[in-house]
């Protein structure tokens, strides 16, 4: 069943489980690994490696980061050293200029290249939708079209007004990037997202410091502008690596894009500035905070958050 998840254009969410939808919290402090320095002084690969399995979202992942190393154990170990010496750095302080490089590299890439995890190549809204049939139907009948449509199907969608998806699009255009938080029982697991045209791919952030430019995308939102200047709409909806996120997840994420993208309020905005342009002054626990005091985890308490294995 579909459900608003905040305010402004209102994101929808299907499950076949009919779960009911909670606000997701973010009250519990960041799980150890995740961001503070890494355990011990030794700057090996084998002393990041140690310190990699102690994140607790590393069991998540294990299969991807084990199949880099036996394929390619020069890389693995190049990644473990450089993992480890950013580690060492101060909390909110870490430098995000090679995650999003690394992102960028890959996202040049997506338009030649098949995408893993089940995603759909070059996903159109004709593939989905008969275009020239719904131009003769009015905003709202194709926004009500839309909803229905998905309402049965388990993916996150929204309809979003012209003049919102013009400022993200604005916006992605000088900072394509942006660090995102997701509520899980041991913490915070965070994930990068990535736009490459009017795609937004996300991976979870140990995947880019253990895989770099092979980071898979674990969830893509696709948005439609095909009706934008007609309709004043524009539509999205999304796919995701299930072995990895579940509905949830995916919506929470996608709320906040609409909240860090889409604000009117410029130190919100600010947060995707600093980490796409001033890194180095870039902090994490300011994005927990934004998401704090927008109120979208007023209820659900972290041991509540979803926490796919």
């Amino acid at each position: 069943m579909a459900g608003p998840l905040c305010q402004g254009w209102g994101l929808g969410v299907a499950l076949r489980s009919r779960a009911a939808l909670r606000p997701l919290g973010l009250l519990a402090p960041p799980a150890r690994g995740v961001l503070g320095p890494a355990a011990g002084s030794g700057t090996a690969a084998g002393s990041g490696e140690a310190a990699l399995e102690e994140n607790p979202f590393y069991g998540k992942y294990r299969h991807k980061i084990q199949e880099l190393r036996r394929s390619n154990p020069d890389v693995f170990e190049s990644r473990m050293e450089k993992r480890s010496e950013m580690k060492k750095q101060p909390v909110g302080h870490s430098k995000q200029g090679e995650f999003i490089r690394c992102m960028e590299e890959k996202a040049e890439g997506l338009g030649s290249k098949t995408s893993k995890g089940g995603f759909t190549k070059d996903k159109t809204l004709d593939s989905i939708l008969n275009v020239e049939m719904v131009k003769e139907k009015s905003a709202e009948e194709i926004t009500q079209i839309w909803n229905q449509y998905f309402s049965a199907k388990d993916t996150v969608y929204a309809v979003i007004p012209a003049d919102k998806f013009d400022l993200m699009w604005k916006r992605a255009q000088k900072c394509p990037s942006f660090l995102y938080a997701l509520p899980r029982k041991e913490g915070y697991e965070f994930f990068v997202g990535q736009w490459s045209g009017t795609e937004l791919h996300f991976t979870s952030l140990i995947n880019v410091q253990t895989q770099g430019e092979t980071a898979p995308s674990l969830l893509v939102l696709y948005h439609y502008p095909d009706l934008q200047k007609e309709k004043g709409i524009v539509l999205m909806t999304a796919e995701m690596d299930s072995k990895f996120l579940v509905v949830h997840d995916a919506q929470c994420l996608a709320s906040q894009v609409q909240l860090f993208y889409a604000t009117d309020r410029s130190e919100t905005y600010g947060l995707v500035e600093t980490f796409n342009h001033r890194s180095s002054e870039f902090k994490y626990m300011a994005v927990i905070a934004e998401l704090e005091q927008s109120g979208l985890g007023r209820e659900l308490t972290p041991g509540q958050a979803s926490d796919k294995s």
